[in-house]
C-alpha cells in the first residue's frame, strides 16, 4: 500500500523483495497497527521537516512470521513468529555508543520519508537486529502493538521513579493508553485522564484509570485540583495540542515534570513562562523509545499490562485506505486501528 498523494492510498504490485545483507530478514506481514504519526503523513504530507516524497509506504507497528534469513543471521529462523522494532539505528556514532540509538545521527525508521518504506506490504525486509521473536503467550496483535506500548514504558521509566506517584495523561489514544498501563504497573497511586472522545475516556476507566474528563464538557484543570489541591507530580502530555500543555502547567505541582509525546500539528509550543519558572517545571520530550520492545513484551507476557482494549477496529490489507480515514477522522470511538494480511 503506497500513500499517492494527500489522503490518497492505493495498493500497487512490486516484485518480492530480496535478501541482500547478509544480517537480513525477510518477513511475512501479519498485522499492522495504525499510528498517529502515519495519520499526519496521510492528512498533511509531512511531520515537521519529515517530507513523504509521493509514493511511500507507511507503517512501523507490525508483527509478521520469517520467511527467509540471511547467511549471517544466527537468532532467528524460518517460521518463527517475530515483533518488529521499527529503528534501525547505525551502531557507530555518539548517540548510538552512549545509548541513545533513538537520536541516532544515521537513523533509519520503518515508515519514515527519506529513511525506509514502511511494512504495509505483504514482505518486507529488516535487519536482524530489528526482528524479536515472541513466544506462543502473545498473539500477532500484542507483538504490534509493543511498539506504541514500548514508547510509553520508556517515558514512565523516565518520570516516575517511586509507588505513589500522582499522574495526568491529557489524551487518551494508544499512547495515552501505552502511558496509562506500565505506570500502574510502575505503582503510580493515582491516573487522572482526559479526552475529547467520550468512548475512549470509557475505556481508560476499565484500565485502571482515577478519574476521567472531557475537557469540552468541563473545567478539567479546576476538577483536578478539587481532587488533588497539591497538585500531580508528572504529566504526560499525549495529544499534541497547545491547550493540553497549558492545562498540564496547571495542574502541575511545583517541581513536577511535564513529559511531552503528542505530536503537534504545528511548529511551535508557547508557555505560560511565569508559571513555569516559578513552579520550576522540568520539561522532556519523548522521541519514541530506546531499548524498551522487549520490555513492553515482556510486560504483556507476564501480564502485567493488559492491551486487549487497544484494537478496536480491524480491516482487511485491501480496506487500508479505510482505516486511515477512520483514524483521521477519530470516528466511532476509535482508540486503534489494526490492519490484518490474512482474512
Amino acid at each position: 500500500m503506497q500513500l499517492t498523494g494527500i489522503q490518497q492510498i492505493r495498493m500497487v504490485e512490486l516484485p518480492d523483495p530480496v535478501i541482500i545483507n547478509d544480517t537480513g530478514v525477510l518477513i511475512k506481514m501479519q498485522t499492522v497497527g495504525v499510528c498517529g504519526s502515519d495519520v499526519h503523513y496521510f492528512k498533511y504530507g509531512k511531520i515537521g521537516s519529515q517530507v513523504v516524497q509521493f509514493p511511500f509506504a507507511l507503517g512501523h507497528e507490525g508483527a509478521g512470521q520469517v520467511i527467509a534469513v540471511g547467511k549471517a543471521v544466527k537468532s532467528l529462523k524460518v517460521g518463527q513468529r517475530i515483533a518488529i522494532e521499527p529503528a534501525m539505528p547505525c551502531g557507530e556514532c555518539d548517540q548510538c555508543l552512549t545509548g541513545r540509538e533513538h537520536t541516532c545521527r544515521k537513523l533509519k525508521f520503518l515508515g519514515c520519508p527519506g529513511q525506509a518504506e514502511g511494512c504495509l506490504s505483504e514482505y518486507i525486509i529488516m535487519p536482524e537486529s530489528s526482528c524479536i521473536p515472541i513466544s506462543d503467550k502473545l498473539s500477532y496483535d500484542q507483538a504490534a502493538i509493543s511498539e506504541p506500548l514500548a514508547i510509553g514504558v520508556y517515558a514512565v521509566k523516565q518520570s516516575i521513579p517511586m509507588k505513589g506517584t500522582k499522574i495526568g495523561i491529557l489524551g487518551f489514544g494508544p499512547i495515552g493508553m501505552s502511558v496509562l498501563l506500565p505506570a500502574l504497573a510502575q505503582g503510580a497511586e493515582k491516573v487522572y485522564v482526559t479526552d475529547k472522545l467520550n468512548k475512549r475516556l470509557e475505556i481508560a476507566k476499565k484500565c485502571g484509570a482515577s478519574w476521567t474528563g472531557n475537557p469540552d464538557n468541563e473545567d478539567i484543570v479546576a476538577s483536578i485540583k478539587g481532587k488533588e489541591p497539591l497538585l500531580l507530580d508528572v504529566v504526560f502530555e499525549c495529544c499534541g495540542k497547545q491547550e493540553a500543555i497549558d492545562q498540564a502547567i496547571e495542574i502541575l505541582k511545583p517541581g513536577g515534570k511535564l513529559m511531552i509525546i503528542g505530536i503537534p500539528e504545528f511548529s511551535r509550543w508557547s508557555f505560560d513562562v511565569d508559571t513555569l519558572r516559578r513552579k520550576e517545571i522540568t520539561i522532556t520530550n519523548v522521541r519514541r523509545q530506546v531499548g524498551c520492545v522487549e520490555r513492553a513484551l515482556e510486560m504483556m507476557s507476564e501480564r502485567l499490562v493488559d492491551v486487549s482494549l487497544m484494537p478496536t477496529h480491524r480491516f482487511t490489507f485491501e480496506d487500508t485506505h479505510k482505516a486511515f480515514e477512520l483514524v483521521a477522522g477519530y470516528k466511532d470511538g476509535v482508540m486503534k486501528a489494526m490492519i490484518d494480511f490474512e482474512k
